[in-house]
């Protein structure tokens, strides 16, 4: 797979920029980790109470508050890191476009995603009909840990991403 000449055109004065400018590549690269400490910390955090809360049914209400009141900070977190992610990208589109490292993070953040949303449809549904809470605190408890493992793939992606760029 080749980069896409229009892509390469249309990205260069950023790349330029970027290269130019270690205080711009700095901040970039510290808003990027920056964000997905945020996010992925505070989530990180939200997935180990949530699978406490399943063992333990008299947290589960106070759980259920915390997690939709926090879901705000982890998805602003989420959109800073897209942001300062599609900073990086066109950084060097042209080393990024062809790795299968960069595509399989992606696959992941979209996973990540995906499984959000579906956790806050349970945590929705738990809160208005409280009445099913063993099933629903099942699949909760299962998007927890998808979330941990994804959050740590991610990392482990952008780790590897970097050293083989």
């Amino acid at each position: 797979m080749t980069t896409p000449a229009l892509l390469v055109d249309l990205f260069d004065p950023w790349s330029q920029i970027f290269s130019d400018s270690r205080l711009v590549a700095t901040l970039v690269v510290f808003g990027h980790i920056a964000a997905m400490l945020l996010a992925g910390g505070l989530a990180i955090t939200l997935d180990r109470a949530t699978l406490r809360a399943f063992r333990a049914s008299e947290m589960r209400t106070r759980q259920l508050a915390d997690l939709s009141t926090a879901h705000r900070v982890v998805v602003t977190g989420l959109a800073m890191s897209v942001v300062t992610g599609v900073m990086l990208f066109a950084s060097d589109v042209e080393t990024y476009f062809v790795s299968g490292i960069y595509w399989t993070k992606m696959a992941l953040v979209v996973a990540l995603l995906a499984n959000g949303w579906n956790m806050t449809r349970v945590e929705a549904a738990l809160s208005k009909s409280p009445s099913d809470a063993d099933a629903g605190w099942k699949q909760l408890r299962i998007a927890a840990t998808v979330s941990l493992v994804l959050w740590f793939a991610i990392a482990f992606a952008g780790v590897a991403l970097v050293n083989a760029a």
